[in-house]
């Protein structure tokens, strides 16, 4: 019956009934009229390397336009001569300071190299003590709607004031130029972890609480397997925003406090009107914040989600 349903012939018709048999002639045409296709793997892999590197030389020629276009600027700019040196005198300042970063004829006579690493170690240690301090604190005011509201007014009053008047408090309170050249860089770079921190807690999807809620999960596995990997792109975007202005702050703190290091390099160059090397600092301090800014970008980028990048 389910065959005659389907039209479908009996068993043993079915087993009797072969496929026609195909004749060698008609193979041969078939086989003959068929296109073969050939492999081009060196095609393929050829257009696929040039996608990739096309746009890799296509910004590399765009940056170097563009630092030749300033350094073509500042020649057409200083030719006639003055008080602003020319690029080229300040190409032969920086190889020479380059050539011995690291010497050192005495306390206030060091090389550039350990004037940069005496700011990033104030940098490193204000930095520091804020990620300690703002980024518990951000996980706190963005769970507690009471601390949220409490802490709100004052975070709102204090955040905009400028870091270097943060400094005369740092000066009376230590007494020293180095801990309040720190005290200053921990004031200005806590701001942005605790605002991104509470923020990304506040964004967490409440679905996740109310699943940890059913599992009866306790404080700290909520903390550490729910609201830390959810919030970690926002407190790396706080972070990032911390060391570029930790970085920022540090010059102007060394050139108010004096001692070791690039701000109070600087200034030591200005008082010898040495110009020259005043252009070479501006180029190592933006070197050493564009490295900081990138890899920090690309550490948060690797702990972004698609979602939260949308």
């Amino acid at each position: 019956m389910v065959a005659a349903v389907f039209h479908m012939p009996p068993a043993d018709e079915v087993s009797s009934v072969s496929p026609p048999p195909v004749t060698a002639a008609r193979a041969q045409g078939a086989s003959s009229s068929t296109p073969t296709r050939k492999p081009a793997p060196a095609r393929a892999n050829a257009s696929s390397a040039g996608a990739v590197w096309l746009p890799t030389l296509t910004r590399a020629l765009a940056a170097a336009s563009g630092l030749a276009l300033l350094v073509g600027v500042w020649a057409l700019l200083t030719r006639e001569g003055g008080a602003f040196p020319t690029p080229r005198s300040t190409f032969e300042a920086a190889w020479a300071l380059f050539s011995d970063p690291f010497y050192q004829n005495g306390p206030n006579d060091q090389g550039i190299g350990w004037n940069v690493l005496h700011s990033l170690q104030r940098v490193g240690l204000g930095f520091g003590l804020a990620a300690l301090v703002g980024i518990p604190l951000g996980f706190a005011l963005g769970s507690s709607r009471w601390l949220s509201a409490m802490f709100a007014p004052l975070i709102a009053l204090l955040r905009p004031v400028s870091p270097l008047a943060w400094l005369p408090i740092g000066l009376l309170v230590f007494k020293s130029a180095n801990p309040a050249a720190i005290w200053t860089i921990f004031i200005c770079s806590i701001w942005p972890m605790i605002i991104n921190t509470a923020v990304g807690v506040q964004r967490v999807p409440q679905d996740y609480l109310n699943v940890a809620r059913v599992l009866d999960l306790s404080s700290w596995t909520v903390l550490t397997r729910i609201l830390l990997p959810a919030t970690l792109p926002y407190v790396l975007t706080g972070v990032r925003l911390s060391v570029g202005t930790a970085w920022l702050v540090i010059v102007a703190a060394e050139m108010l406090t004096g001692g070791v290091g690039i701000g109070f390099w600087v200034w030591d160059e200005w008082n010898n009107l040495n110009v020259q090397h005043i252009l070479v600092a501006i180029l190592v301090i933006g070197l050493v914040g564009l490295a900081l800014e990138t890899v920090l970008v690309r550490l948060a980028a690797a702990f972004t989600y698609d979602e939260v990048r949308s």
